[in-house]
């Protein structure tokens, strides 16, 4: 066991939905388990999802956030997402919580469903005081990495270590140095006045804030970056 792990027990607090609408429009309560025991979602993770920022109840970038979901799906294998049953579970989701805070659209074989919540404290704290982050290597990437998927115990685990480590969250690199993605982030630096970023390929998850970024930036270009790159 590595060091950082002896000296903490450092554990990832819990969310909590303050909304649940399943896809037949019906708003449910967080307590109330929608899926079951052997529920291929629950036993072997087999779902994606997507994370939408909400300001003033307004998802952000929610066509392109749509449009990661169904291919996420497709590369897993998943039925394909209906956009317009999605749209209206969204609209009733929203309509329970307005102001800011977290949609995150979740689609399993047996199961899909929309949640609204509070921002974690974790995310206003990064925007007040910035975040310290470690690299590391996550070791050999496939296909799947391309995909938002509910498989996420590497991701998990690579941010407990981080925070055992005094850190809040991690930089993927492989093992010749080149920048991959953060756990739950794409990344970005400037490097004078351009904007740069790894360029998506199969092992980066295509990153709706970079994309809309670039779509407006004056200067930005995608570029392979090495760890010397950061600093």
């Amino acid at each position: 066991m590595h060091p950082c792990y002896d000296r903490y027990a450092a554990r990832m607090p819990p969310r909590s939905a303050d909304v649940v609408v399943t896809l037949d429009g019906v708003v449910r309560s967080p307590s109330t388990p929608l899926i079951g025991a052997m529920d291929p979602m629950l036993v072997r993770a087999a779902g994606v999802f997507e994370t939408v920022l909400l300001r003033a109840g307004t998802p952000c970038l929610l066509d392109a956030h749509l449009g990661r979901l169904a291919a996420s799906a497709a590369l897993v294998g998943l039925p394909a997402p209906d956009p317009q049953r999605w749209q209206a579970a969204i609209e009733v989701a929203l309509a329970q919580r307005p102001g800011d805070g977290v949609l995150r659209l979740v689609h399993g074989p047996r199961v899909s469903f929309v949640t609204v919540s509070d921002l974690p404290d974790r995310a206003l704290r990064a925007r007040r005081d910035g975040v310290a982050a470690i690299t590391l290597d996550p070791g050999p990437r496939g296909r799947i990495a391309g995909a938002k998927s509910l498989s996420y115990a590497m991701n998990s685990a690579a941010l407990r270590y981080a925070q055992a480590c005094g850190a809040d969250d991690v930089v993927f690199v492989d093992t010749a140095g080149a920048v991959l993605e953060g756990p739950r982030s794409s990344v970005v630096i400037a490097m004078g006045e351009t904007l740069l970023s790894p360029p998506p390929t199969p092992q980066i998850l295509a990153g709706t804030t970079v994309a809309a970024l670039f779509d407006i930036a004056p200067r930005c270009s995608w570029q392979p970056l090495t760890v010397a790159d950061l600093f």
